[in-house]
């Protein structure tokens, strides 16, 4: 089967390429290599190539403190890369993306949001609004699918910003675990993301639409205890105010399709990923820490 994964240097395309590479034609280029904002290249490729499925984890995202990447184009290149791809549709299987609890709207979140939830509200930022454009596009398509997430964690994410992957790189270097809103999220590993995806690589998706989650919610300070149990050296959490937010999804559709599935005890995972960065731990850097 032949697969291509588009944004080779995210974080989901190293871990979809480094479990699947075995098992599948996997083409999985840099932006050097194949520029999703390119509409006659990508075309281009998609018309020579023949894709069974084109697995999209490309986005442009200017959120982190110091990107380098301009705000004001978020919305801009996340379609654009979007439709390049989706207006090819011809031309190969399938195309899997992967979508966001943003297309849901930040200020109306809630626990377990269901897909019927989505278009009660329009998403007002613009990474939001343009996951929720692809999604009204896919719910009308006939071969394309959004995987929706809601907190991923797990190897090669930027561990000065993400929740886990910062707990983990602090208690790797002893340092406390500082909470500054004590929200509650739906937090999938990486590797059940992956799990999950190779799933709908094999068999044919009954909706368009699916929450991918655990259906679980973790306050971070939860989190942060199991982190700090899992560490070697003694590991303070500190808590500076709690926050009614929650942020999390019902995944019954997805279970319903798939019944057998289950998702990894989150205690396993955070264990999991702590190991690594133990293992990695001359790459962290304590005064880059932003969080």
């Amino acid at each position: 089967m032949k697969i291509l994964i588009t944004g080779g240097g995210s974080v989901f395309a190293k871990n979809l390429v480094e479990t699947l590479h075995d098992s599948y034609d996997i083409y999985a280029p840099t932006r050097q290599e194949l520029d999703l904002l390119d509409a006659q290249k990508v075309q281009t490729h998609l018309k020579e190539s023949k894709y069974d499925v084109v697995i999209h984890t490309a986005t442009y995202d200017a959120a982190p403190i110091d990107s380098k990447k301009d705000p004001a184009k978020v919305l801009e290149n996340n379609t654009k890369m979007y439709f390049h791809l989706a207006r090819n549709s011809d031309h190969f299987g399938k195309m899997l993306y992967y979508g966001s609890g943003a297309e849901f709207s930040r200020p109306f979140w809630k626990s377990k949001m269901r897909e019927d939830y989505f278009d009660q509200h329009v998403p007002t930022d613009q990474y939001g609004l343009s996951k929720y454009i692809m999604t009204q596009h896919a719910l009308k398509s006939s071969n394309i699918y959004n995987l929706r997430v809601f907190g991923v964690f797990g190897k090669y994410e930027d561990w000065r910003y993400r929740v886990i992957s910062n707990f983990c790189a602090k208690a790797v270097l002893g340092l406390p675990l500082t909470i500054n809103d004590d929200k509650a999220f739906d937090f999938l590993s990486v590797d059940d993301l992956v799990r999950v995806t190779e799933y709908f690589i094999k068999q044919q998706p009954k909706h368009h639409v699916y929450n991918i989650c655990t259906g679980n919610e973790y306050k971070f300070s939860q989190l942060a205890s199991i982190m700090a149990s899992q560490s070697s050296q003694t590991v303070e959490v500190r808590v500076k105010q709690d926050s009614p937010l929650c942020y999390s999804g019902d995944n019954s559709l997805f279970l319903a399709q798939y019944p057998e599935f289950k998702f990894t005890p989150i205690e396993e995972s955070i264990a999991k990923l702590y190991q690594w960065y133990w293992q990695n731990k001359e790459e962290i850097k304590e005064e880059e820490f932003h969080y």
